[in-house]
């Protein structure tokens, strides 16, 4: 665990990997060490946004006598996705995966996503919890349309506005995820748990 100033106000705390890092955020999210006004995770870092009276070293010693715990939830928000599954690299996530475009899209909506961070673009989330490696695509697309389900890594994701992307498409929802009128205006926000539910 390493800790790095951030800016003027924040605390970033670098950890080993993404899991030390929701562990971290749960324990730190069920009870935050004083002065500490929010939390941003990431993939490998945990940001501790500060408020203007807080005592860094208070809140480093406080962050290092926390206990991870990967059982901790969140009280946790529970959102429900409807998708059509028609991608356009379904069958190819099917095929890199060794099953039937019918098992992925099973094992796709069989699973509770949680959103371990957020990045890329406003409102997009990466959720967890899979437990399938998909590739990346060897070449990105350079328009993506806003509601497209995607799966890299380990992860799986939803386009919130279309942009560029090389993440391999299985679906899509007309769900705005991502509403700049909306309080909170992004539905995928870091703990919140995730059911794909497959539409017509």
């Amino acid at each position: 665990m390493r800790f790095l100033p951030c800016a003027d106000s924040g605390l970033l705390v670098e950890l080993d990997d993404l899991a030390a890092v929701q562990a971290l955020h749960a324990a730190l999210s069920a009870a935050p060490p004083e002065g500490v006004v929010d939390l941003v995770p990431a993939a490998r870092t945990l940001l501790l946004q500060l408020g203007p009276r807080a005592d860094p070293r208070a809140v480093e010693d406080a962050v290092r006598r926390t206990r991870p715990n990967s059982e901790v939830r969140t009280a946790g928000e529970q959102l429900r996705v409807p998708v059509v599954y028609d991608g356009a690299d379904l069958a190819e996530v099917a095929r890199l995966l060794g099953r039937t475009e019918r098992e992925v899209i099973e094992w796709h909506t069989g699973v509770v996503w949680t959103v371990a961070f957020g990045g890329f673009a406003p409102g997009f989330g990466y959720l967890t919890g899979g437990g399938l490696q998909v590739p990346r695509r060897a070449e990105s697309r350079t328009k993506v349309p806003a509601g497209s389900v995607g799966l890299a890594g380990e992860f799986s994701g939803i386009y919130p506005r279309e942009s560029p992307g090389g993440w391999q498409l299985v679906g899509r929802t007309d769900l705005e995820i991502w509403r700049v009128d909306r309080d909170p205006p992004a539905l995928l926000r870091p703990g919140v748990q995730v059911r794909f539910e497959e539409v017509a």
